[in-house]
């Protein structure tokens, strides 16, 4: 009997080895239609801790202080965490699966049995039954064991796919990082730039309220007419409509770095609304080629474990179409007193094998089924790199033109203040009308602007670039493992 039952085990176990469905090879770069450089850019190698930690070559602390909350704190994060502890937990239950299953269980109790007889009248006149009544003990303990075998690997590739659903999730964990970071970058620019475009309004709203003093003195002179007096006192309102809604863009931004660190808005941003200016960066950044982003980039790799998942999941519809084979045992007693109770075991060892006959076309339209999902993964898989492409290409594009554009508008604005300057002194001296001196202040307000929002583009665009290269995740204390 032993040597039957290891017979069965060897024959299961080889037969185990046998894994039906496509065993998974990841697509090459030119199935993917990957290029070898970057249209705008020819790649230079990267730094993995300047990618890791970019944000830091913005030279702010406390941009960098604001990033270190939010990947403490940011409650997307941990809703991704979680996932990902509830992936981690999946591939557990699909490794238990290869291990036999043990159960046991046991009762004991007590019986009662009455038997209906006759009855009788005592010396004093009572009834009494002459039927029989006792309590009896019983108690009984059972042990249970079974396995199912890994025939044609139906196992083999839940746990295959269970690996790559781990993995897909950790990437997802890094993607929601990167999205939370490039949004705080975002936000943080923004209020900057808000309170940049403040400043800017209430210095200009100064020198139009002195304008609108010189126009009326003028007018009291008898040196102009009234028109002066009410152009300059619809530019000063003018100006002053725009500070309302340039701080309510600050508030917006500094509400949203609060709630992107975790926290609630107003008190938590308190020392943010101290002005500081737009952070700098420096100019080079070394973009690699494309090759380097489809590594770097977290949803890229996600697309690609997840395609995998679909591939071993192949395997699992099709070994549904062969038999299955399953070990199983007990062991059993039974006893009326507890101190009885293994004198007397029973048990038994069984092998059963099954096979559907017939299903109506079930199972194999399952397996057609897994294979469109396969088809439509990987159409994902390819759309996320085509997508990585198009956003570094563009990335790269914006930054280009924010810093074309943060030359000429330095340029607008040198110019602008120059000739405001000299409207101003000849306004005063009577040599031109109040409408040239308001054309001259509105372009030197515009080239201010401009100006500004083109340093906070190159910023945008850095960040842009950064999260589009894949940049910021590297750092994570448990990167995702694919083995």
């Amino acid at each position: 009997m032993r040597y039957r039952f290891a017979g069965i085990c060897g024959t299961a176990l080889s037969l185990s080895a046998c894994a039906v469905g496509p065993d998974y090879r990841p697509p090459q770069a030119t199935l993917m239609g990957v290029p070898a450089t970057y249209y705008q850019n020819v790649g230079t190698a990267q730094n993995e801790a300047d990618l890791a930690l970019w944000w830091t070559r913005l030279n702010d602390p406390t941009l960098s202080a604001l990033i270190d909350t939010a990947i403490a704190n940011n409650l997307d994060i941990v809703q991704a965490q979680a996932r990902l502890r509830q992936a981690r937990e999946s591939l557990a239950q699909s490794n238990a699966a290869f291990l036999p299953q043990l159960n046991a269980s046991g009762n004991g109790g007590k019986n009662y049995r009455s038997q209906a007889g006759g009855t009788r009248v005592d010396d004093s006149g009572n009834v009494i039954s002459t039927g029989e009544s006792n309590w009896s003990s019983s108690y009984s303990a059972n042990t249970s064991a079974s396995w199912q075998i890994d025939l044609f690997g139906r196992l083999s590739r839940t746990a295959e796919a269970a690996r790559a659903e781990l993995a897909a999730s950790g990437y997802d964990l890094a993607t929601v990082r990167l999205t939370i970071i490039s949004e705080l970058v975002t936000n943080y620019v923004q209020a900057r730039l808000a309170q940049e475009q403040l400043r800017i309004a209430r210095e200009t709203q100064n020198v139009q309220q002195d304008n609108f003093d010189i126009a009326g003195w003028r007018l009291q002179a008898g040196l102009v007419s009234s028109l002066d007096e009410q152009q300059a006192r619809a530019q000063l309102a003018q100006t002053r409509a725009s500070i309302p809604q340039q701080e309510a863009n600050l508030r917006g931004s500094l509400n949203r770095i609060a709630v992107l660190t975790g926290q609630a808005p107003g008190e938590a941003t308190r020392t943010l609304e101290i002005p500081a200016p737009i952070p700098t960066a420096a100019s080079q950044i070394a973009l690699g080629i494309p090759a380097d982003t489809l590594r770097q980039r977290p949803d890229v790799r996600s697309a690609e474990r997840s395609l995998a998942a679909a591939t071993a999941r192949i395997g699992v519809a099709q070994a549904q179409l062969y038999p299955s084979l399953g070990i199983s045992g007990n062991l059993a007693t039974t006893s009326n007193a507890f101190s009885d109770l293994f004198s007397l075991i029973t048990g038994g060892v069984f092998a059963n094998v099954s096979q559907v006959i017939f299903d109506g076309g079930r199972l194999a339209s399952q397996v057609r089924s897994q294979r469109a999902a396969t088809d439509a993964a990987f159409a994902a898989y390819k759309q996320s790199v085509l997508t990585a492409l198009e956003d570094v290409e563009n990335a790269m594009a914006s930054l280009a033109s924010a810093r074309t554009r943060q030359a000429e508008f330095a340029t607008a604005y040198d110019a602008s203040n120059n000739a405001a300057l000299l409207a101003r002194s000849q306004y005063q001296a009577g040599l031109i009308d109040f409408q040239t001196l308001s054309n001259t202040e509105t372009t030197l307000l515009n080239a201010r602007n401009s100006l500004a929002n083109a340093r906070s583009d190159e910023i945008l665009a850095i960040a842009r670039l950064y999260d589009a290269l894949g940049g910021g995740w590297q750092s994570m204390d448990n990167r995702p493992d694919e083995q």
